[in-house]
Formats: C-alpha cells, structure tokens, sequence
C-alpha cells in the first residue's frame, strides 16, 4: 500500500474525527447566537474547517453515502446530547433513547464495512484459483 492512500482503519478514524469536529461546529454555532457573539463565531469557523479537512481525508477510501451519514449521525447525536450540558436545553428519556439509536446505527454501519472488506478479501483471494482452473481445462 502506497504512503499516499490511507488504511481504512485511518479513514474510519479521521471520519470519527470529523464528526467530534462536527459536533463542536454544531455547539460552537449555538454559542455564537446566530454569529453576534465574535469569539464563539471564530470558534465555530475554526471546528467548520477542521470539521470539512477531516471529513474529505476520511472519504478518500470511504464511499460518500456512508461517510456523511455516520459523519451527520456522530454530529446530531453529539450536539444533542451535549446541548444539556452546555447551553440552557432539555434532552427527554425518550429523545435520548432516539440518540441511541442513531449511535447504534452508525455502529452497525462500520460493522457492515468490516464485513464488506473481508469478504471482499476473501473473494479476491479464491479468484486466482478459479482463473488457474479455467485455463487448465483450455
């Protein structure tokens, strides 16, 4: 593998990366009161654009579709969950139980993508052996 392309365990970890970003972009905004407040506006610029690095280093070598729904998932249900904690918002039992599924939803979709990889793997590795055979029988 070239230096040039990353694993995909890199990428998963730079698309987690961007969605901590994303979730500080999220909080950042709602500390800026529509951008009037000058240090949490540059603080949001700031996890905007680091948010955005991240997010397109990580979709190198993961598929768009994926990538920006877990990306949105870690954001929205980051932001929602530490809302409470910094600004004056409520998070009900049942709003936190919708939260969970979003986190799980992502979960399974990073599972889905190591099971993908590893069939991929193993399709490519009994592939010779049935292009050998074909040529034998020719």
């Amino acid at each position: 593998m070239s230096s040039t392309t990353p694993s995909a365990a890199k990428s998963w970890l730079m698309l987690m990366l961007a969605g901590v970003f994303e979730i500080g972009y999220a909080l950042s905004v709602g500390g800026s009161e529509g951008f009037t407040r000058l240090s949490w506006s540059l603080v949001a610029v700031v996890f905007f654009l680091l948010t955005l690095w991240a997010l397109s280093a990580a979709l190198r070598t993961i598929e768009v579709s994926i990538g920006y729904a877990v990306w949105a998932g870690i954001g929205a249900a980051g932001a929602a969950a530490l809302g409470p904690v910094f600004f004056d918002e409520g998070l009900t039992l049942v709003q936190s139980l919708w939260l969970g599924l979003i986190i799980l939803g992502v979960i399974w979709l990073k599972l889905a993508d190591k099971l993908d990889a590893a069939a991929a793997k193993s399709s490519a590795v009994e592939q010779p052996k049935t292009e050998k055979a074909e040529n034998a029988a020719v």
